[in-house]
C-alpha cells in the first residue's frame, strides 16, 4: 500500500455564531457497506476520517432486521447472499465475518407430460438430475463444459476488481479464450445459451444470472444482461453464492467496528446536503439533528449513487436508472411440500429455487413488462437462509422447525409501479406466489409463521420501496447499469474518480459496483492514498 499523506488535524475550527466546523483527512458520505471499507482502509492509514451516515444506523442495504413484530428473526432484509466480496477485504481489515457454503446450487421445479419433475443441481445427484428431466447426458456435458468456461474467466478477473482498471485488451489476453470473450463481452449471451442447450428448462437456469435486478432481454444489443451476467459468475474466482453468518448485518458490523477500531468517527442521523470543492479542499454541508454544521475535508468520498452525487455537488445528473426487482421476506413454521416427491425440501430450498424461469417464461415476462404489464406469471427465486445457517433465528423458533425465506423477482421494473404502488404491489404478490404454489402440494401462506398481532410473516419490496427507503435511484440495486470491468475512457484509473480531483464515488454506481463486494469502497480508499 502506498504511504498515507500526512494526517490533517481533526481540531475543530469554529467561530462564534457561524456554522461549526470540522476538519478531516477524509469525509465519507453514506454509512453503507463500500462507504465503511473506504473508512476502515483509510484510517488504518492514519487519516482522519468522518463517516456521515442520514440514518439511525449503518449497513444501508445490507443490513439484518426484525421485520415481523414481536419476532425473534433477524432476516437480510435487502442484500441477502454474498459472492464478490475478496477475501483479500477480509483479511486486510481482520474483520470477523464467515460465510458458509450451500449445500445445493439450485433446484428448478418443472412439469413434464404432467409429472412433477424438476433439475436439482450440486451434490452428488446433478447428473442424475440431468437425465431424468432431458433423458440422456447431452445438456448435462454442455452444462459441465460452460461453467467450466466461467470459472476460467472467473478465476482471470477476479483479482482484478481490487487493482487498477485494466485496458480491455489487456483483459482479453489476461483471460486468454477467444470463445469465452466472445460469449461473455462481444455477443449477447443469449447467443451462447442457444448455441450450447437445448433444453428450455436449462436454459432459462443459465440465463437467470444475466437478469438479476437487471431489465433485459437475452438478446439485447446493449450486453447488459452479458455485465450483468459477468459479475454473477466471477464472485471469488469460483461464482459461488454463499450465506453470510449472522445474515448481512454481521459483515456491516464487522466493518463498522473495524472503521471505529482504525480511529474512524461515525455519526448517523448526520445527512449530506452540500458538497462545495475548489479540487483541493472540499466543505460538505450537513443536517443534523442538532441543526445544520458545515464539514471541512481534504477529500469526500460519496457512498451513494451517481444521481445522488450529482444533487450534492449542485450539477446535471446523469439518466435516470430504474430498478426492476421485487423482494420477498418470509418466516414459515415449517417448509411447503413439493409436488415432486423425488427431492426434500430440505435439498431444494438450500440451493436457489427457481420459478417459472424456463427460457421462454423468461422472454414472456420480458415482453409483458416491456409492454407496461405485471408479468403474467412472474419469474422469481428463492433461498432459505436459515437451512444453511440457523443462528439468525431466535433458539425457541429453531427449535421448532420455523425457516426463513427470501424471494427475489424479476422483470419487474419501476414503472410498474409508478400509477399505483401498493396496488401492483398486492397483485404482483398474489401472482408470485401462485406461481409457486403450482409446485407445491400446500398453499405457501399455510406455512407463514403469524407475528405478535396475529399477521402473516411476510412482506414485499418493490423498486419504488427500495427507492423510499434506501434512495436508490429508481430502486435500481445497482445504482446504475453495471459497466463491463475494464477502461472505458470515461472514469480514472480506479474507475471511482469524479470531475474533481478531490471528490471520490465509492458507493455501487463505481465501475466495478454492484452487489455486497466492499470493491468501491476499497478502490477508492486506493485512490484516496496515491
Amino acid at each position: 500500500m502506498p504511504a498515507p499523506e500526512p494526517s490533517a488535524s481533526p481540531t475543530p475550527t469554529r467561530r462564534p455564531g457561524a456554522p461549526s466546523r470540522d476538519r478531516y483527512d477524509a469525509v465519507i458520505v453514506g454509512g453503507g457497506h463500500n462507504g465503511l471499507v473506504a473508512a476502515a482502509y483509510l484510517a488504518r492509514a492514519g487519516q482522519s476520517v468522518l463517516v456521515l451516515e442520514r440514518l439511525d444506523t449503518t449497513g444501508g442495504a445490507a443490513v439484518s432486521t426484525r421485520p415481523f413484530a414481536g419476532v425473534d428473526a433477524r432476516l437480510s432484509r435487502y442484500s441477502y447472499l454474498v459472492s464478490l466480496l475478496p477475501q483479500k477485504i477480509v483479511r486486510d481489515l481482520g474483520l470477523d465475518f464467515a460465510v458458509r457454503k450451500r449445500t445445493v446450487s439450485s433446484y428448478t421445479p418443472a412439469l413434464r407430460d404432467g409429472r412433477p419433475t424438476g433439475l436439482l443441481v450440486g451434490g452428488d445427484r446433478t447428473r442424475e438430475s440431468f437425465a431424468a428431466l432431458t433423458g440422456g447426458e447431452r445438456e448435462y456435458e454442455a452444462w459441465q463444459r460452460f461453467y467450466a468456461m466461467t470459472r476460467r474467466v472467473a478465476e482471470r478477473v477476479f483479482p482484478t476488481l481490487t487493482e487498477p482498471l485494466p485496458a480491455r485488451d489487456a483483459l482479453k489476453a489476461r483471460i486468454d479464450d477467444t470463445e469465452a470473450w466472445r460469449t461473455l463481452f462481444e455477443e449477447p449471451i443469449g447467443v451462447a445459451v442457444e448455441r450450447n442447450f437445448t433444453d428450455d428448462l436449462v436454459r432459462g437456469v443459465v440465463l437467470t444470472d444475466a437478469l438479476i435486478g437487471t431489465f433485459a432481454d437475452a438478446h439485447d444489443a446493449s450486453l447488459l444482461q452479458n455485465r450483468c451476467f459477468l459479475y454473477h459468475v466471477i464472485g471469488g474466482g469460483t461464482g459461488d453464492w454463499d450465506v453470510p453468518v449472522g445474515g448481512m448485518g454481521a459483515l456491516t458490523d464487522a466493518l463498522a467496528r473495524a472503521a471505529r477500531t482504525a480511529g474512524a468517527e461515525i455519526r448517523v442521523r448526520h445527512e449530506a446536503t452540500r458538497i462545495e470543492t475548489d479540487g483541493t479542499h472540499a466543505e460538505v454541508t450537513v443536517r443534523t439533528p442538532d441543526g445544520e454544521h458545515v464539514v471541512a475535508a481534504r477529500r469526500v468520498l460519496v457512498n451513494a449513487s451517481p444521481q445522488a452525487l450529482a444533487a450534492l455537488l449542485g450539477e446535471t445528473p446523469p439518466p435516470p436508472a430504474e430498478g426492476a426487482q421485487v423482494k420477498v421476506n418470509m418466516l414459515l413454521t415449517r417448509l411447503p411440500r413439493l409436488r415432486d416427491r423425488t427431492v426434500d425440501p430440505r435439498q431444494a430450498f438450500a440451493g436457489t429455487f427457481h420459478i417459472a424461469e424456463g427460457y421462454g417464461q423468461l422472454a414472456d415476462a420480458y415482453r409483458d413488462a416491456a409492454a407496461g404489464r405485471l408479468p403474467a406469471a412472474p419469474p422469481s427465486e428463492i433461498y432459505c437462509h436459515s437451512l444453511t445457517d440457523p443462528s439468525i433465528l431466535g433458539p425457541g423458533l429453531a427449535a421448532r422447525g420455523y425457516q426463513t425465506l427470501t424471494l427475489f423477482g424479476l422483470h419487474t421494473p419501476a414503472r410498474l409501479f409508478a400509477a399505483d404502488n401498493d396496488a401492483a404491489r398486492t397483485a404482483l404478490l398474489k401472482a408470485t406466489l401462485a406461481e409457486l404454489d403450482a409446485h407445491l402440494e400446500e398453499p405457501i401462506t399455510d406455512c407463514l409463521a403469524l407475528d405478535e398481532n396475529g399477521e402473516p410473516c411476510i412482506e414485499a419490496r418493490t423498486p419504488l420501496d427500495l427507492e423510499r427507503d434506501l434512495r436508490l435511484p429508481g430502486g435500481h440495486i445497482f445504482h446504475r447499469d453495471l459497466s463491463f470491468p475494464y477502461e472505458s475512457g470515461t472514469t480514472g484509473p480506479w474507475g471511482v474518480e469524479t470531475a474533481h480531483a478531490n471528490v471520490l464515488l465509492c458507493g455501487a454506481g463505481a465501475v466495478r459496483g454492484g452487489g455486497v463486494s466492499g470493491v468501491p469502497g476499497h478502490n477508492a480508499a486506493m485512490a484516496a492514498l496515491g
